[in-house]
């Protein structure tokens, strides 16, 4: 992917200049709204922590860097365990160089594991290659820190993520394994600060979805979407 020129895809209509003080106006105004957003995922979240259990009876078992482990193990010995189910995955589009675009980019955002190692949480994703296949694309695109199993029977089937990424939340009583939530979609957006980041900015996504002022540089998501190691070497896998 070339770089563009920055000026050239800015939008000929803006909001107006203004003075500091209309300017923090303005930002005290819109801070109202965001913190009701605050205290409106707050609330969700306490809702979350109110989710009844589910509890997993099937014992699953997974392949990973040395051996067969059970759901039970990738807990790793601590109370919480959280699981992104990555398409890494013989057939998608890019295999075998790389996985699934998407989830990709998921994985470019898991930074140390040592802050929800101390909440007694621990994180792994699972996927359908073999583990010579993810040792190979961990090291080629700097992932080593993820610990990645390979699914071996049904869990992807039984836990919403055959055909779709998705993230699963499980919790433990001693040997006892408990669902205990789940979500798919544009909700794994949470786990990827680019989104973030973007959001702040004042052209935002730059994507063909959203309520931008006329004029607004923007394309469909995928068409920009890469493999960090391939921008700038043409165009993306979706365009």
């Amino acid at each position: 992917m070339t770089t563009r020129n920055a000026t050239a895809d800015l939008p000929k209509t803006t909001p107006r200049a203004v003075t500091a003080d209309e300017w923090e106006s303005a930002r005290q105004e819109l801070l109202v709204k965001e913190k009701e957003l605050t205290h409106a995922r707050d609330a969700l979240a306490a809702a979350r922590r109110r989710m009844p259990w589910f509890a997993v009876s099937k014992r699953y078992q997974f392949e990973g860097s040395e051996g067969t482990v059970s759901l039970l193990d990738l807990f790793q010995g601590r109370r919480q365990l959280i699981v992104y189910r990555a398409f890494l995955d013989p057939g998608v589009h890019g295999w075998p160089e790389h996985g699934c675009v998407g989830c990709s980019m998921i994985a470019d955002h898991i930074g140390n594991l040592a802050h929800l190692n101390a909440r007694d949480t621990t994180l792994v994703f699972v996927s359908r290659a073999p583990q010579a296949d993810i040792e190979r694309i961990k090291a080629k695109m700097g992932w080593q820190h993820i610990p990645w199993y390979t699914i071996t029977d049904e869990f992807d089937a039984d836990f919403g993520v055959a055909e779709w990424h998705g993230t699963n939340a499980f919790i433990r009583d001693g040997d006892r394994v408990f669902r205990t939530y789940f979500v798919n979609d544009r909700g794994d957006e949470a786990f990827e600060n680019t989104w973030n980041y973007l959001d702040i900015t004042a052209l935002g996504r730059q994507e063909n979805w959203e309520d931008s002022p006329q004029g607004y540089p923007q394309s469909p998501p995928y068409e920009w979407w890469n493999w960090h190691d391939e921008y700038g070497q043409g165009n993306p896998p979706f365009a």
